[in-house]
């Protein structure tokens, strides 16, 4: 039970966080007003993050919380590429509606040069759990190939996710992202499928 309380109280300070750094953005948000939104307390707030800035890092948890949504919502019949495909559109859904640019750029930013964790390559996330269940069940059900290890596709597609995001910071997102990814990421899981 103490597991689950902490993981809400920190969850629930995280949630708030990235609400005000969309609506307000990051400079203008105080944690203070993190505090007030998330109906926690200071010392809950320092305990988990030593700072405002400590919580760039847990954008991986809000994308996380998203596939944890998404998991109890993908139909169980759609092929394996299918469900790659609606996970990918509804992330990048979320990405688009609640998450600025420049907070997501920063993000990346960050992981770029951190010394420490790399979360967004930590595979013990949710997103690399699902990935890897949609691809191993998608190649027992021989709905996509064997010629690569269920660890090489999902490197691979979280790579090509990882590069749409990137390249959309890039150009200030003068396209949409959920569409882009919708026309792109089709022909790259092409290379997913059994040979003929």
């Amino acid at each position: 039970m103490a597991k689950k309380s902490v993981r809400n109280t920190r969850g629930k300070i995280v949630s708030a966080a990235w609400k005000l750094f969309y609506e307000q953005g990051y400079e203008d948000t105080t944690v203070e007003e993190i505090i007030e939104l998330s109906k926690t307390s200071k010392g809950s707030f320092y305990h988990y993050f030593d700072g405002k800035d400590a919580l760039l890092s847990t954008l991986s948890v809000l994308f996380d919380d998203k596939y944890e949504e998404l998991k109890t919502q993908l139909d169980s019949e759609l092929p394996a590429i299918e469900k790659l495909l609606q996970l990918n559109s509804e992330l990048f859904a979320m990405i688009e509606n609640s998450i600025s640019i420049d907070l997501l750029a920063r993000l990346l930013s960050t992981q770029l040069v951190t010394s420490g964790e790399k979360h967004l390559l930590d595979h013990n996330r949710t997103y690399y759990k699902l990935l890897r269940k949609i691809i191993a069940r998608g190649q027992e059900e021989g709905q996509i190939g064997t010629k690569m290890s269920v660890s090489e596709m999902v490197k691979l597609y979280a790579l090509c996710e990882r590069a749409l995001l990137y390249d959309w910071c890039l150009c200030g997102g003068e396209y949409p992202l959920r569409q882009y990814s919708a026309s792109v990421l089709p022909s790259f899981l092409s290379g997913f499928l059994p040979e003929k």
